[in-house]
């Protein structure tokens, strides 16, 4: 079976899916190539030029036509307007097996060890910043393609929570905190010696 490309959220590369015809047709493989690399460039290029289109835009194009594809690979095949949070859930966990984070078991000497000192066995999965930006993107595809917000699947209350706990959980395994650090507010400047009031006038002798 050919090998499956490690899948990086965060590669600028574009990033195709095929169905192998071999042992495992359900199977999907996410390979770069450069005929996909060129075959994008060439379509942008007759309606926008990919100057003008920021890194994120392009990111989340890569990543709407990633799901797309998986929605087609499917088995069955799902159309978008069928496509629930369930689905968004397959599709994350599918993910997993092209992460590059390290995520420690409980059993493993190094859970909660945040600079282990030696290789382990333990899975590698995607980082939760990853999915989390990840899912942000593709909600904001979703309505920019006509969807409903309240029908969006990636908005669904099932998502937040696995994207929750996929948090937590890595927070606890890996020994990090995602907690974001509270801006310090800055203090008040004491007035200038312009910005004094004048004193009032005195009343002449």
């Amino acid at each position: 079976m050919e090998s499956i490309q490690e899948f990086d959220l965060s590669n600028a590369t574009p990033a195709t899916l095929s169905t192998p015809s071999n042992k495992n047709p359900t199977a999907l493989t996410i390979t770069t190539t450069t005929a996909a690399l060129s075959s994008c460039s060439s379509s942008s290029a007759s309606s926008n030029s990919p100057s003008t289109l920021s890194r994120y835009e392009n990111q989340k194009r890569r990543d709407w036509n990633t799901f797309g594809q998986y929605l087609r690979n499917h088995r069955p095949p799902l159309s978008l307007d069928r496509c629930s949070g369930a689905h968004v859930l397959e599709f994350l966990r599918y993910l997993d097996q092209f992460g590059k984070t390290k995520v420690h078991t409980q059993l493993c000497p190094f859970f909660g060890h945040p600079n282990p000192p030696a290789p382990c066995p333990c899975p590698l999965r995607q980082a939760w910043g990853s999915l989390d930006a990840l899912i942000g993107r593709l909600r904001a595809a979703f309505e920019e393609h006509g969807g409903k917000p309240e029908a969006n699947p990636f908005g669904a209350r099932a998502v937040r929570l696995y994207l929750r706990e996929v948090r937590d959980s890595q927070a606890k395994a890996r020994g990090i905190s995602y907690e974001k650090k509270k801006r310090k507010r800055p203090l008040p400047q004491a007035p200038t010696t312009s910005q004094l009031p004048l004193p009032p006038p005195t009343g002449s002798a």
